[in-house]
């Protein structure tokens, strides 16, 4: 069985790592080079970075921040928030990340997909999507969460995987910041449609919760900010629980 991996995610703004509640709320934390050394030199596993204003703003990634980045880790990463183009994804894996994320601009062009997993490898190239419960319904959004899309997640997220995706990052909005737990549900039903790894995002706010995501969820990864960035549990603690739980990691 492969290890569930353990992913801490710094949402960027104005080069800060920021944190909000529900995509609002939004506060600073730190500089993201330096958290994500610290986060490397505690144990994780991959990092996860989102601009996450850069799609709203039509603009790119900061590629200095991207570059500070690469110079401080020595684990994986990936980078996501206005790419929109091939040129944008080889900008960002040309400055050290390991994968890129698409999402607004993968939804408008879905063709992205298919260039980008042509081009840079499946393996690089990282659905993430921001998900809203509607009713019996999970709808997709864009620009950081702003926009609601007609496009049904679990649709979408097949049709990403076909096009070439080999991941998925799976942001449960509802829950996001929240620390009331993951969207099990939303796991188990984009799990049952897709044959790539799925790491769970939005909710993690107990150990038990990462638990339930790699268990009843079967999430391949789990991904978290607030408990991290502001001291609730270390990643080790993480690591140890679930491996107590009978949970593989890397530790």
């Amino acid at each position: 069985m492969l290890a569930r991996r353990i992913i801490p995610c710094l949402d960027v703004r104005d080069g800060r790592v920021v944190k909000g509640r529900q995509f609002a709320g939004i506060k600073d934390v730190d500089d993201p080079a330096r958290l994500g050394r610290k986060y490397s030199d505690e144990g994780a596993d991959e990092l996860v970075f989102y601009d996450i204003t850069a799609s709203a703003e039509a603009r790119q990634i900061s590629m200095a921040f991207v570059e500070a980045v690469a110079a401080e880790l020595h684990i994986p990463f990936m980078v996501g928030g206005g790419i929109n183009t091939l040129a944008d994804a080889a900008n960002i894996l040309k400055r050290g990340a390991d994968k890129i994320s698409v999402n607004s601009g993968a939804v408008r062009n879905p063709n992205l997909i298919r260039e980008a997993a042509e081009k840079f490898g499946a393996q690089c190239v990282v659905l993430s999507m921001d998900v809203r419960k509607e009713g019996a319904h999970y709808r997709v959004y864009v620009d950081g969460g702003r926009t609601p899309t007609e496009l049904d997640a679990i649709n979408w997220a097949r049709q990403a995987v076909t096009l070439g995706a080999g991941e998925i990052v799976l942001n449960a909005m509802d829950q996001d910041g929240m620390t009331e737990g993951f969207d099990i549900a939303l796991l188990q039903a984009v799990g049952a449609a897709v044959n790539v790894p799925i790491i769970a995002s939005g909710g993690a706010g107990t150990l038990e919760h990462f638990y339930e995501a790699a268990s009843r969820g079967q999430a391949d990864g789990l991904l978290a900010a607030s408990v991290f960035h502001f001291g609730t549990f270390s990643i080790a603690e993480v690591k140890d629980y679930l491996h107590a739980r009978g949970v593989v990691v890397r530790r």
